[in-house]
Formats: C-alpha cells, sequence, structure tokens
C-alpha cells in the first residue's frame, strides 16, 4: 500500500491522541482549581483557627498565644515551613498538628486522650485543623527547611522514609506505589513523586488544602489517614509517631519548595 502524507498524518493523530487526552485532562482540572482559587473556603478555616489560637478556651482559660511552634513562643510566621521537628519540652519530634494539640494540652488544659480519640472534621479535631491552616497560612510562599541538627530528627526521617517504602496489606501496597515515580496519575489526578523535588514541593507543600470532593478542610493527618485507608491499612493513631515520620520524611524531601498553603484538591 502507497504510503501517502495523509495517512502519516492519521498515524501521528492516533499515535498522540492519548497524549493529547491527558494533556487536556490535566489542564483542565488546573483550570478548575484556578476559578475556585478566587474565593478558596479555606479562607474560612483560617480566620476561624486565628480566631481560636487568640481565644481564651479549655479547664485553663487560655489563649495559645504563647504556644511555641518552634520559632518562639506566639510566633506562627515561618513555623509551619520547619516542622515537623524536635521540642524539648514534649522530648518528641512534632508536626504542625501535633505540635498545636500539645500546645493545647499544656497551655489550656485539655486532654490529648480526648483529642486522639475526637474524629477528624469534629469537635477538637475540626480546631486543630483550623488552627493549622491559620498556622500554615502565615508562612504561605515561604521555602521548606526542615531542621536535621538533633539525632531525633535524623531518626524521624529515616523512619519515615522505611514506611514510605514499606509494602503490605492486602493489596502489596506502599506509598511508593503511587509517589515515587514521575508522571504517575490516578482518576485523572496527577500524582506527585514524593521522593524527591519539585514532585514533594507540590505534594507535601499542599497541605493543609479545602478537599473539593469532601467539602472540608484536610490536614497532613488526615491525609495519610486517607492514604493508609485507601492501601486497605488500619487507621494510624492521630499524631502517632508513623504519620509524624513521614512527614519527616517527605518535609525534608521538599527542602527549598515554596508552601503554597492553603489550597484546593479534587
Amino acid at each position: 500500500m502507497k504510503t501517502t502524507p495523509t495517512l502519516i498524518a492519521a498515524a501521528l493523530a492516533a499515535a498522540c491522541a492519548p497524549a493529547w487526552a491527558q494533556k487536556s485532562a490535566a489542564d483542565g482540572i488546573a483550570e478548575y482549581r484556578a476559578l475556585l482559587a478566587d474565593g478558596n473556603p479555606a479562607e474560612l478555616f483560617e480566620a476561624k483557627g486565628e480566631s481560636l489560637w487568640k481565644t481564651r478556651r479549655g479547664p485553663k482559660n487560655a489563649t495559645l498565644e504563647r504556644c511555641d511552634l518552634g520559632k518562639g513562643p506566639g510566633v506562627v510566621k515561618g513555623a509551619f515551613v520547619e516542622l515537623p521537628r524536635w521540642f524539648a519540652d514534649s522530648q518528641k519530634v512534632e508536626d504542625l498538628e501535633s505540635r498545636l494539640a500539645t500546645c493545647m494540652v499544656t497551655l489550656q488544659g485539655y486532654s490529648m486522650d480526648e483529642i486522639v480519640k475526637t474524629p477528624f472534621g469534629r469537635g477538637v479535631q475540626d480546631d486543630i485543623t483550623a488552627l493549622a491552616t491559620y498556622v500554615a497560612t502565615a508562612s504561605k510562599g515561604l521555602p521548606f527547611n526542615l531542621p536535621q541538627g538533633h539525632p531525633e530528627e535524623r531518626r524521624s526521617y529515616e523512619v519515615g522514609k522505611r514506611i514510605f517504602f514499606y509494602r503490605g496489606g492486602p493489596m502489596d501496597f506502599s506509598c511508593a506505589s503511587c509517589h515515587s515515580a514521575d508522571g504517575q496519575r490516578i482518576r485523572l489526578q496527577d500524582l506527585p513523586n514524593l521522593t524527591k523535588n519539585p514532585g514533594d514541593g507540590i505534594g507535601f507543600a499542599a497541605w493543609p488544602a479545602y478537599r473539593v470532593s469532601a467539602g472540608q478542610m484536610w490536614g497532613m493527618q488526615l491525609r495519610l489517614n486517607d492514604c493508609f485507608r485507601q492501601m486497605r491499612f488500619p487507621y494510624p493513631i492521630f499524631a502517632s509517631e508513623p504519620t509524624i515520620a513521614l512527614g519527616t520524611y517527605m518535609g525534608v524531601n521538599a527542602k527549598g519548595a515554596k508552601s503554597a498553603v492553603p489550597t484546593i484538591k479534587r
């Protein structure tokens, strides 16, 4: 059969069709987010978080304005992009949400057991999400630079790395199954490579985020819980060492990436 320019063009169109479809889907999602960005519902959570930060609450009737998030008592700007980190007072590596819970216990008199038992999106957990949104938004545009000077910070990174690549459960999945290679997608959604930048700057640097599909604000703790759910693993306990270690691993990998919080997700 004689080859003609028309046949060549048709063959090229057929070969490129999947790539065009992927590009179109990705562009569509980007346009959708851009339309929602003006009037992002996350702003309501940020405002609620600021109010909670400054309001006297809890058994001790105190505010959180003396909470030390790593930059000194009451300092909010710049704290988020250096978490998780080691805190001498708690003798733990803590992420933003677990550190806020620690401050609520020590300054305001809340019970850590009650905080841990409360489901995401309700009561005190909803308050922590709002507080995390407020604190994180204050660092928008700042580069991530998690400290690794303390031995426990370095151990947290190594533990998080092991958990990230650990395969198990009924589906033999790991975090790395979806997030350790470039160019992967699921349900028209790009899957960032969380083992390096710039991928980890797109993933880790984007939470807390407003989930349009759920109509909720999600912090990193809930994001990780949902990942474990999708892998058919048991839910981790709120602020457990494995979830914080995963945050350390991803946060260190995101070094230099600028925080985009609060963002909008599917």
